[in-house]
């Protein structure tokens, strides 16, 4: 054989190199997929703990089976590789529009995501073994095993940083799946050239390249690719979208009404919210005899503060909201801020982005009134806001006359959520004392008071209210027969009851 057509022992080494290095980008790419489908699955379908358990189960079966497959591969390993690459990078960098596609079009949506996230998994399955084999003559076993393993999870914790710190918050899930499906492509291109020699199929760079194209493309046209899909989801057309560390926020708005979706759940209807807010605040701020110092757990809106801030004898409000997205679009988006009647500019307002039950903690201040307005525990992360450990941190911080009202999900759609909210409040040694208000946008939906004393009905209300007056309110505290109360357990930190009764009520009216 000619000289010049044989590689010397440094250029093999040095492609082998390359090739080990590659290990980390595909490890990064591979988790990123699995997060990105355990996120939009959470996104869609809530209760993120079951979401991601069992995305992540699919995922490691499937890459086992894809370990195994690998041993039925027997000839041109190079270009084996270099065609799974190829499909990897397509099939990843696709993933979030085929989901986001999937759930808006199809009833099947599960079935398109495990089988999505079970194809990507034997792909992401048969590219260590396949390194492994390729490289096995050009470094002993042992130390072949641990480069590719440590640069394997080296990749698996840069995917886990970046995932939460910046892909989702600053590029979001559209993007983020092109933009990884570019890098596993060009991993194909860069094996192409590298070992053109050993593979000599000139159609595999042909496809890196087209496929590198369409990835491109699929960048360029994220955001119009992802407000297409999410004009799908909703009925109305969506006049804002952005995604925030913590939650997707969207809004739409036809004939004159705007909605507000958080991670695809409605929180509010332009057009009613106003019965919502006031029956949350009025009832128990009227009651208090002097609410100088108040605190609002939740309701980065502003709607709630809105609402207590009609009452003139409130001299501070301190709201409290993990989210500082959603606060800053509800203080300084024109039309966002005028719903809330640009309550968070005010003097007498305090906003503070911190996590309540860490906050709580922390903080020792008392106040004479409290709002709690968090989104329904519809999974653990939210469930925890509703505990016995919660209302007793809750319990340190409300003054002796004080009260603090609590939204409780639906009374009718979520009977036994409700009542578990309710003696879970007891449970915290709180009086506590239901009532319930019909919301159109809704339905009817429930409150819990909580104070240290027996609530009294209040005897006045502020003058500009929309809805509650002294005559309806009384009402509101009476439970028809099906929506009375039914025996369930308290839910605490380590049951987390609340949320399969959640789960459970409302999908008995899931179409």
């Amino acid at each position: 054989m000619d000289e010049h057509n044989t590689p010397s022992t440094d250029d093999r080494h040095s492609k082998s190199l390359a090739l080990l290095c590659s290990v980390f980008a595909i490890a990064t790419c591979g988790l990123i997929y699995e997060l990105l489908a355990g996120t939009i699955a959470s996104y869609m379908l809530g209760d993120s703990v079951t979401q991601f358990s069992t995305i992540i189960g699919v995922y490691l079966f499937s890459m086992g089976l894809g370990s195994y497959l690998s041993r039925y591969f027997h000839k041109d390993l190079i270009a084996v590789f270099i065609q799974i690459e190829i499909l990897v990078g397509l099939i990843g960098g696709l993933s979030s529009l085929v989901l986001f596609m999937a759930f808006a079009e199809l009833d099947a949506f599960r079935v398109v995501l495990y089988s999505w996230v079970a194809l990507t998994g034997i792909l992401v399955g048969l590219e260590i073994p396949l390194v492994l084999r390729i490289l096995k003559d050009q470094f002993p076993f042992s130390d072949l095993i641990s480069k590719v393993l440590s640069l394997d999870y080296l990749g698996g914790l840069a995917a886990s940083l970046l995932f939460p710190l910046w892909l989702v918050p600053q590029v979001g899930l559209m993007q983020s799946s092109f933009v990884f499906g570019v890098l596993n492509v060009l991993v194909a291109v860069w094996t192409c050239h590298l070992f053109r020699a050993q593979h000599r199929r000139p159609i595999l760079t042909v496809q890196a390249y087209a496929v590198l194209a369409l990835l491109l493309t699929g960048v360029a046209f994220s955001e119009v690719l992802l407000d297409f899909s999410e004009r799908r989801l909703y009925q109305d057309p969506v006049i804002f979208a952005r995604s925030s560390r913590y939650q997707r926020i969207v809004a739409t708005q036809a004939q004159g009404e705007m909605r507000l979706f958080l991670n695809g759940d409605l929180q509010f209807s332009s057009l009613d919210e106003y019965r919502y807010h006031e029956a949350l605040v009025h009832p128990g701020l009227a009651s208090v005899a002097s609410p100088q110092q108040v605190l609002v757990l939740g309701g980065g809106d502003g709607m709630v503060v809105r609402e207590i801030l009609k009452d003139q004898r409130v001299q501070h409000v301190t709201l409290v909201d993990l989210d500082p997205t959603m606060t800053d679009l509800f203080t300084d988006h024109r039309v966002f801020a005028a719903l809330n009647n640009y309550a968070l500019r005010s003097p007498r307002v305090e906003v503070v982005n911190a996590d309540a039950f860490v906050w709580l903690e922390d903080s020792t201040s008392r106040y004479d009134f409290i709002v709690i307005d968090f989104p329904d525990p519809s999974n653990y992360s939210l469930g925890k806001l509703y505990t016995t450990t919660f209302y007793r941190r809750l319990a340190a911080h409300l003054a002796p006359d004080g009260v603090a009202a609590i939204q409780s999900s639906s009374p009718l759609m979520a009977r036994r959520a409700f009542w578990c909210i309710v003696e879970t409040v007891r449970m915290a040694g709180f009086d506590a004392t239901p009532y319930h208000v019909a919301v159109p946008s809704f339905g009817e939906w429930g409150y819990v008071l909580a104070s240290h004393e027996p609530f009294q009905m209040p005897e006045r209300f502020p003058e500009n209210l929309r809805f509650l007056n002294q005559l309806i309110t009384p009402a509101l505290f009476t439970f028809p027969t099906d929506m009375e109360a039914v025996p369930v357990e308290v839910n605490r930190l380590n049951n987390q009851i609340l949320v399969r009764y959640q789960k459970e009520d409302w999908g008995q009216f899931a179409p």
